[in-house]
């Protein structure tokens, strides 16, 4: 866990279909609120796709520069995807027909998304451990992608993940080494009994 990373650098080189099986299994025995299941996974395999894919991503690249105003050239600057690079590409989605479950989610209805963030994390540390790179994609325009992955109405996309063989794995999260943001103190984000507003918090 403390080796895994977001990739941004990879190498082209395809993965083994069967390796690709192992990871999107360990996926699939992720844990889901009232076992609803809700994740799916589009394997990208045309080069065109995964062209328009990047041009997504890369808008929305701009969009978010923009927003983030005094940071905008420093984030223009950082490697925010590997698109186009990795061996594979896949889009994790929530499938339609979700209002249907209802337990687990009648008070808490983003337990669908919880549910599909846990299978992510199982492919990334199933991939870490096959020494593959991965990469969370969250840039682009969810209902732009589902139209252009022809996903049906009430679907959502919730990732474009990169997979492939890399360089090397950063020593550090690579927006650590960037400077751009460093991982929290846990003993400032775990409380007793109520939430207080210690340690400088504001």
């Amino acid at each position: 866990m403390s080796v895994r990373r977001d990739m941004r650098h990879f190498l082209p080189d395809p993965l083994d279909d069967a390796l690709l099986e192992r990871l999107l299994s360990a996926a699939h025995m992720a844990p889901s609120v009232g076992f609803m299941q809700p994740w799916r996974f589009i394997r990208v395999r045309s080069p065109e796709l995964r062209t328009k894919i990047h041009a997504l991503a890369e808008a929305e690249r701009v969009k978010t520069a923009q927003a983030l105003a005094e940071r905008e050239d420093e984030f223009m600057r950082l490697k925010v995807e590997g698109i186009l690079d990795c061996g594979e590409l896949l889009v994790a989605a929530l499938a339609h027909g979700r209002d249907g479950h209802v337990f687990g989610r009648r008070t808490m209805p983003e337990m669908d998304l919880a549910s599909v963030a846990c299978a992510i994390q199982n492919l990334w540390l199933a991939a870490r451990a096959e020494s593959v790179g991965m990469g969370w994609v969250s840039l682009f325009d969810p209902e732009e992608l589902r139209q252009l992955i022809h996903m049906p109405e009430g679907s959502r996309p919730v990732a474009v993940l990169c997979l492939g063989y890399v360089p090397v794995f950063y020593p550090r999260p690579m927006l650590e080494e960037a400077d751009w943001a460093h991982r929290l103190d846990l003993k400032d984000l775990v409380q007793t009994d109520y939430w207080t507003e210690e340690n400088g918090a504001s």
